[in-house]
């Protein structure tokens, strides 16, 4: 009996060990996932909602035009010797010397020859310099007439030409038409864009914009915005740097920013960057850009 007793109670005690492991291997495993299940909130990108410039623009081509332009007729015989010509003269400096006369420079400006010199000079008795000034260049745009109301002078331009990269040039609107061409339905629109440098050469193409309707609005940045269908979404953080969704109206588009017209305040913080890391009502930590 005491055997059979005895028996008993290494049983019951292996069984204890053994329930006794598996709840501990089990509350050891669930302090771990619980610890380790618990994900950083990520870091985010925030932006503050604050204003910038915007304006309505009128896109136009145009060809460059120098404000001044004079052209001289030489004849070879007439010319002392070698013909050497400065690339820039100043009013009043000597173009060339003749046998007859002097050339003086009736402003300042560019020297240069009408076609290709070799060809010019080989070609003909007579070749023609051309001199120009290019401080301010002008070109004559033909915009469409529903633009008309405001088209005004003094109004805001800026100009881009191929040859200078990204570039721009800033001037004005220098005249408008008083008609709408009738067979173009487009006004004639006559700018000055300051070229102090000469960099704009005559006769380029120029890609001009025309800005009116300026304002000051609440701005964001482009990548902060989620687009569905004709819906535009960002995600705002509140205090407790929680992105919550919210629906905003947009406007214009300008330089990697863009124009909100409503649901969102000056001073508000958003989402800027890393929109696909943003659960909604999830939290984040906010970095600032």
């Amino acid at each position: 009996m005491k055997k059979t007793t005895k028996v008993i109670s290494i049983i019951i005690i292996f069984f204890i060990i053994i329930i006794s492991v598996v709840v501990g291997r089990t509350m050891i495993g669930n302090h771990f996932k619980k610890k380790f299940s618990k994900r950083p909130p990520p870091s985010i990108i925030v932006s503050e909602v604050i204003k910038s410039e915007f304006s309505d623009n009128i896109e136009s081509f145009g060809t460059a035009l120098a404000k001044k332009t004079e052209t001289f007729r030489i004849e070879k015989n007439n010319l002392l010797s070698e013909l050497n010509l400065k690339k820039f003269v100043q009013k009043g400096e000597v173009i060339i010397k003749l046998k007859d006369k002097d050339i003086i420079a009736p402003f300042s400006g560019a020297l240069g020859f009408r076609g290709i010199t070799e060809d010019v000079l080989g070609s003909e008795n007579s070749f023609i310099l051309t001199l120009d000034d290019s401080s301010e260049i002008f070109a004559d745009l033909k915009i469409p007439g529903n633009f008309a109301s405001v088209l005004k002078q003094d109004l805001e331009v800026k100009a881009r030409f191929s040859g200078t990269k990204d570039k721009i040039f800033y001037g004005k609107v220098d005249g408008v038409s008083s008609r709408i061409n009738a067979e173009t339905r487009s006004i004639l629109t006559r700018v000055r864009i300051n070229n102090p440098d000469y960099e704009l050469i005559p006769g380029s193409l120029l890609e001009v914009t025309l800005s009116f309707n300026k304002r000051e609005t609440l701005s964001i940045p482009d990548t902060s915005i989620i687009l569905e269908g004709n819906k535009a979404y960002v995600y705002k953080i509140s205090k407790e740097n929680i992105a919550n969704r919210l629906e905003i109206q947009i406007g214009l588009r300008n330089e990697g920013n863009v124009e909100v017209i409503s649901g969102l305040n000056s001073g508000d913080l958003i989402v800027a960057e890393g929109l696909k890391k943003v659960r909604p009502n999830g939290k984040i930590k906010p970095i600032n850009k």
